[in-house]
């Protein structure tokens, strides 16, 4: 039974950080000033909110005998933030592509950018928290539990976040002339991910 909820855990958080992942490469891609410092911030930010939401989640809906009001919005609002910073990251690639050369230069790590990546790829594990009632159902020490499920998901997620980061940067090295077209590539993928986010909310995905 142990085993089951663990392996059970573990894939929640594989899934949950699907998204963080895909938003580590572009952030590898497009920031050109980062360092091993910055490189540790961008997937413990990943991994923090996706840890901290279900966990938010879990005690709210001990509070709530009705979510639907929250899960109705969370896409959406998921949506709006990646729309915003991918709409700005393709603005700012064009303007570089368009500008002359040296007047515009490579976009910079932004620690305000990836904190509202972390929170808009996390909304979705705030519903992951309000299964874990159902989810946990039966067992001892319930929120011993809880805890130990939303570590389980931020350490997953830092990891894989960070080997996105990872492909990211070495993509970027491809792009060293023309730093504006990830940019632009990462906005488009950005926006790409918060359709998806509002798709899936609606239709089952495989991802």
């Amino acid at each position: 039974m142990t085993f089951t909820l663990f392996l059970t855990i573990f894939i929640s958080g594989l899934t949950l950080a699907v998204d963080a992942f895909a938003v580590s490469v572009t952030d590898g891609m497009v920031y050109r000033d980062l360092t091993r410092a910055r490189g540790i911030i961008i997937p413990a930010t990943f991994g923090v909110f996706q840890a901290v939401m279900p966990i938010i989640g879990f005690y709210v809906s001990w509070g709530l005998s009705r979510i639907e009001i929250i899960e109705e919005v969370d896409h959406w609002i998921a949506f709006a933030l990646l729309l915003i910073i991918g709409g700005k990251m393709i603005f700012d690639g064009i303007r570089e592509l368009v500008s002359p050369e040296g007047q515009v230069g490579p976009k910079r790590f932004s620690i305000s950018e990836v904190l509202v990546q972390g929170v808009a790829t996390s909304i979705d594990a705030l519903a992951v928290g309000f299964t874990f009632n159902v989810m946990l159902e039966g067992i001892s020490a319930i929120q011993m539990w809880a805890w130990i499920s939303v570590a389980v998901i931020g350490v997953t997620t830092f990891f894989i976040s960070l080997a996105g980061l990872t492909i990211g940067i070495r993509v970027g090295k491809l792009f060293a002339k023309k730093a504006c077209v990830a940019e632009i590539v990462g906005g488009a993928v950005l926006i790409l991910i918060g359709i998806k986010i509002v798709v899936g909310s609606y239709v089952p995905l495989p991802f």
